[in-house]
């Protein structure tokens, strides 16, 4: 099943901010993926630090996936990245494999280059 637009009114007229609409997850992931990449280059140029609020679940693993690949692949460093994460369980131990603790170091902070 996609998306069928009935028009630019009608994807706008419920909506406060900017979005936009992709054929699919994995597209829109490496979109996402793209601009936070943009973000912290951007950054680093300056000189400064990246502040990136993360989420854990199904929803971001695509766009964490790609980010990992950029690292690898495209040497995109994360050492200028400070995160914090949206929220946890309590009381619960980092170690806990239902963590967001746990979660964001298996997707994300064992492949990358930040502190």
């Amino acid at each position: 099943m996609s998306y069928k637009s009935a028009g630019k009114f009608e994807e706008t007229r419920f909506e406060k901010i900017h979005n936009e609409i992709f054929k699919n997850s994995a597209e829109a992931s490496i979109i996402v993926a793209q601009e936070i990449a943009q973000l912290i280059r951007s950054k680093q140029e300056k000189g400064k630090s990246c502040v990136l609020g993360l989420a854990t679940g199904s929803s971001p693993i695509k766009v964490y996936e790609e980010l990992v690949r950029m690292h690898k692949e495209e040497a995109l460093s994360f050492s200028n990245v400070i995160t914090f994460n949206l929220d946890e369980y309590y009381p619960m131990t980092k170690e806990n494999n239902q963590s967001y603790h746990y979660f964001m170091h298996q997707h994300l902070f064992n492949h990358i280059d930040i502190m």
